[in-house]
Formats: C-alpha cells, structure tokens, sequence
C-alpha cells in the first residue's frame, strides 16, 4: 500500500515538474522571440512596404467585424444597465456606465479577442504552412533573418491598428448605448450625451490605449512564434492554429487583469 502511494506521488511530482518545465520554456520562449522583435524594430531598417500591407491586413479589413461587435455590445450594455437603473429612478447614469465599461475594459479586450481570433489565427496559419513548406529554412540559408522579414513588420502593424480600432470600438461601443439609451428608454439626447462626457478622464481612454497597445504585442508574438514551431505538415498547421488562437486569450484575459489592478492602485 505504502509503495503504491509512494509511486503514485513520485509520478504526480514528476508529471507537476515536467509540465512546469515546458511552461517556463515557453514563456522563456516567448520572451526571448520578442526581445529578437523588439530589436528588429529599433536596430534594423524598416521594411515601410511590408508595414503598410500588415496595417491593411490587420486593421482595416479587421473594420467591420470591430464595428459590428462593438455596436452590439453598447446596445446590450445599456439594456443590462437600465435593468438596475430603472429600479433606482436613475436611469441617466446608465450613460456614464456604458461610456466608463467601455472606454476601460470593453472596448479593449473585444478588440483584441477579436482581432486575435481573426489575425492570429491567419499569421500563425500563414507562418505555419512557410515552416512545413521550408520556406523559413530557405530565407535562413540566403542568410534572411525570418524575425526581421516575418515577424518585425506584423508587430508593427499590430500594434499600430490595434490601438486604433479599440479607439473606434470605444466609439461604435458607445453610440449603440446612445441609441438604445434615446430611442428604447426615453433618455434625451443631450442628456445622454452629458452624462456619458461627465465621468469620462483622460486615464480612462490612455489605459484602454495603453492594454490595446499590450494586447497587440501578446497577439503578434504568441502567433508568430505558434507559426515558427509548427510541425507535422497541414496536421500540425492546424494545431498550431488553435494553439495561437487559444493561448492569446488567456494571455489577453490575465494582461487585462493585471492592467486593470495596476490601474486601480496607480490612477485612483
């Protein structure tokens, strides 16, 4: 019996330890791919051209499905405000709740998840399929570093367009609630408008900024670096796929969380 429990608990701590390794691998990996990034972008030459088709790529056809969810989130955040609003007689306050949720945390977090769903999905397909295929093994042996002519342009488009479709998100966002705050609820206009420019800082929009601009850096090297490991042939493309997809969700909602108690203790 004791021998039984002693193998069992020797094979629980080997598997906690190995799972632990590969997680500071990762993360070390992860790390390492970015600092190579990061140097791409201020000790190298831009490559402007591969920028501008990233920027287009990423932002502008990422538009509409940004507009989209915004616009319905700001119509289901008023409905959800005015539920507990109308029970206190205040329902002009649901136009600073739905401009602050947001501005804060809304506006941010569905853009970033949305365009990871989108873009990183196809960066790390596109990355994938190159690796699979040997044309990454091919830009080494012309001595091309894959970081600086795969990597560097995205990131910089990423997290150019990121935080400006979160600007946009905030703005779609809180025109839904506008509508359904005049149209549904009887709220005047000008009211609307007064109670949601009343609370609103400039803290609030630079910190739904400043996590756009850190969830664009999470996207791009989470994707990219699924792409560069990618095996196995179109198997092995998917899986990477899901596994870029997957992992910068998490990363997105832990970021988010940290932002957002670093926020609260520094601009309160």
């Amino acid at each position: 019996m004791i021998g039984r429990l002693n193998a069992s608990f020797l094979q629980t701590t080997a598997t906690a330890g190995a799972w632990a390794v590969d997680l500071f691998w990762y993360a070390g990996s992860l790390c390492l791919l970015f600092a190579q990034t990061v140097g791409g972008v201020f000790l190298r030459r831009l490559r402007l051209r591969a920028v501008v088709y990233e920027l287009w790529k990423i932002g502008v056809q990422s538009w509409f499905i940004v507009t989209v969810s915004s616009l319905f989130i700001g119509m289901v955040l008023a409905f959800q405000s005015a539920y507990q609003m109308q029970k206190l007689s205040a329902e002009m306050y649901i136009a600073g709740l739905v401009a602050l949720s947001v501005v804060r945390e809304i506006g941010p977090v569905i853009t970033a998840l949305t365009v990871a769903g989108r873009v990183g999905s196809s960066i790390a397909a596109e990355l994938g399929t190159m690796k699979v295929t040997e044309q990454i093994d091919a830009l080494m042996t012309l001595a091309a570093d894959p970081v600086r002519f795969l990597v560097v342009p995205r990131f910089i488009a990423m997290v150019i367009a990121l935080p400006l479709l979160t600007l946009w998100a905030d703005a779609v966002g809180i025109l839904g609630g506008f509508l359904i705050g005049t149209l549904k609820l009887g709220i005047l206009p000008s009211l609307y408008w007064k109670m949601t420019t009343i609370p609103l800082a400039f803290k609030d929009l630079a910190s739904g900024l400043l996590k756009a601009f850190i969830f664009g850096m999470i996207i791009c090297t989470v994707s990219c670096f699924e792409g560069f490991r990618t095996e196995g042939g179109a198997e092995g493309v998917g899986r990477s796929t899901t596994v870029a997809v997957v992992t910068s969700f998490l990363l997105i909602i832990a970021a988010d969380c940290l932002c957002t108690a670093l926020f609260y203790f520094v601009w309160r």
